[in-house]
């Protein structure tokens, strides 16, 4: 996205892969915890330094090592709805998990996941990173996604490998300002936690993914949009689902009739869309933020069919603040020219 601060020019503002780095929820300085100790295999000179709530993963590493980090962070990020730590997991293009020791892995709040490669192809997950009920009360038995907010997952694969069973999939039972963008799922996928009840959820948003193998499960899911991106098939609808520019979308059904199950709005193509900027390594290793470009009368996705028309942004030309950094050291390095990377944390900003 773009902004202007304190009348400066318009600059990009990248969160990218640190979507939850924004002012979500109030204002506070208190500073987010920092993240279980991770020993990363590149050196410190070759790896890019975006704070201590950004843990890059390499495909050297060992499932059981990334394992245990994401683990730790999911068992604090789960039901802290109001807590200050924020967080973005970031994989290198390569491998991670296998048939045999898959990478499975729960989303709480406040994390993002995002892959660093140019396609969504080069980051490759066997296994599933899940958003599943919250069962509240106090005999914790109202199991439901309907506050499942403030999460994202971006820019990789999901070839499902998980135990079979009820919870066997890829879950992602959430409800608002939770997306999923530039994805490929390969295997069973549902947007409804069924394995407990009552299940109720409350909406959420698809961008620029491929689904294969499966139908989705929307379930309760009340509305949700899909926008350029192919599917194998949808379940049903409950309020309104939407699907522009989604090839595999059900038919329109609005209101919904006996004969389909909808209610479905579906358009054949989105009219204008710009995919979000995302944060890639190159083959030499440095980061940099792609940008794509304005695509019109569109529909699946914009990297289906070999590379994005877009341009390329290189991180050098990027400041990276940190929740330390007032709107002065912000709004300077807008002056000089740089554009701006918010990482995860809680920002105390008085003015513009």
């Amino acid at each position: 996205m773009c902004r202007t601060l304190k009348g400066h020019a318009a600059r990009l503002v990248f969160t990218a892969a640190f979507a939850l780095a924004q002012l979500l929820g109030p204002l506070s300085t208190t500073a987010a915890r920092a993240a279980p100790a991770l020993e990363a295999p590149d050196s410190a000179s070759s790896q890019q330094d975006f704070g201590t709530n950004v843990l890059i993963f390499d495909p050297s590493m060992s499932t059981a090592t990334i394992q245990a980090v994401v683990d730790a962070i999911a068992a604090q990020q789960v039901s802290n709805q109001f807590g200050p730590q924020r967080y973005a997991l970031l994989f290198k293009p390569g491998t991670y998990g296998s048939t045999a020791a898959p990478l499975n892995f729960d989303l709480g709040y406040y994390t993002a996941v995002a892959g660093l490669g140019l396609s969504p192809n080069d980051v490759v997950i066997n296994g599933s990173i899940n958003v599943r009920n919250q069962c509240l009360g106090p005999n914790k038995t109202n199991c439901i996604a309907l506050v499942n907010f403030w999460r994202s997952l971006e820019n990789l694969t999901i070839t499902v490998s998980n135990p079979l069973g009820c919870q066997h999939g890829e879950f992602w039972a959430v409800s608002q300002a939770a997306p999923m963008r530039r994805v490929q799922v390969n295997g069973f996928a549902t947007l409804m936690d069924f394995c407990s009840g009552p299940s109720f959820a409350s909406g959420g948003f698809i961008a620029d993914s491929q689904f294969t193998g499966s139908t989705i499960v929307n379930g309760s899911q009340q509305q949700w949009l899909v926008r350029d991106s192919v599917l194998e098939g949808w379940t049903n609808g409950v309020w309104n689902q939407v699907f522009a520019g989604v090839v595999g979308a059900p038919a329109q059904c609005f209101p919904k009739t006996g004969s389909c199950s909808g209610p479905y709005t579906t358009l054949a193509t989105s009219t204008v869309t710009r995919e979000k900027p995302f944060l890639y390594v190159d083959s030499a290793g440095g980061y940099n933020v792609f940008v794509p470009a304005v695509r019109r009368n569109s529909s699946g996705t914009s990297w289906g069919n070999g590379p994005v028309a877009g341009r390329s942004i290189p991180i050098d030309d990027f400041f990276i603040a940190r929740p330390s950094d007032d709107e002065n050291a912000i709004n300077r390095a807008l002056a000089r020219g740089q554009n701006l990377i918010l990482t995860p944390g809680v920002y105390s900003i008085d003015k513009t």
